[in-house]
């Protein structure tokens, strides 16, 4: 530790203290990676914006129980992640990411993980749905455990944290989402969407 705090350590500071602002910028900051992931476990967008907007009143209401053994993101993401396996069960849904292809959608029906791109849309939308197609055949845990990686850029240690694991359990199903993907997968239709003009 450098003993240097950093931002979301001063902000969580600061929100204990009762500044309002803090509380704003802490939910500025991480909303979109809250959200991503919400939506990730249940496919639905008015659902994701409703666990957000519960777990963010969680965390905002027990900021007095951050011990700051992680770092604000990692404890606000599992905060996320349980609400939105409560949120699930509360609507006796299955709690695996919902990452189901949109046939016929035109856009990226409002997935906040993909940025469209006006000159290659065609091929974006095809190469989601792939990689849809290919999320959707790994097991729940594989999923979650690869979309903290791959979309959330989440560090070994705190996939762990939040997924309560040890970091090898996280190296083994980040590896096997990995082959699993790449055994599911046309790679050598992936390269081409990617390297279309």
């Amino acid at each position: 530790m450098t003993g240097v705090p950093t931002q979301d350590e001063l902000l969580v500071r600061r929100a204990r203290e009762g500044d309002r602002s803090a509380c704003e910028e802490l939910f500025r900051r991480h909303r979109n990676d809250s959200y991503r992931l919400a939506y990730r476990y249940l496919g639905h967008e008015q659902d994701a914006l409703d666990v957000v907007q519960e777990a963010m009143i969680k965390a905002f209401s027990s900021l007095a129980q951050f011990d700051g053994r992680s770092v604000y993101r990692t404890w606000l993401l599992k905060i996320v992640r349980n609400t939105a396996l409560d949120w699930g069960r509360r609507r006796k849904r299955q709690c695996d990411v919902a990452v189901a292809v949109r046939a016929g959608s035109g856009g990226d029906d409002h997935d906040p993980g993909i940025v469209d791109d006006p000159l290659r849309g065609l091929q974006r939308q095809d190469l989601r749905e792939a990689l849809y197609v290919g999320l959707d055949k790994l097991s729940a845990t594989l999923r979650e455990t690869f979309i903290l990686f791959a979309e959330l850029g989440m560090s070994y240690k705190d996939i762990a944290e939040v997924q309560e694991v040890p970091v090898g359990t996280v190296m083994s199903r980040i590896h096997a989402a990995r082959a699993k993907l790449q055994a599911d997968l046309d790679w050598d239709r992936l390269n081409d969407l990617c390297m279309m003009d």
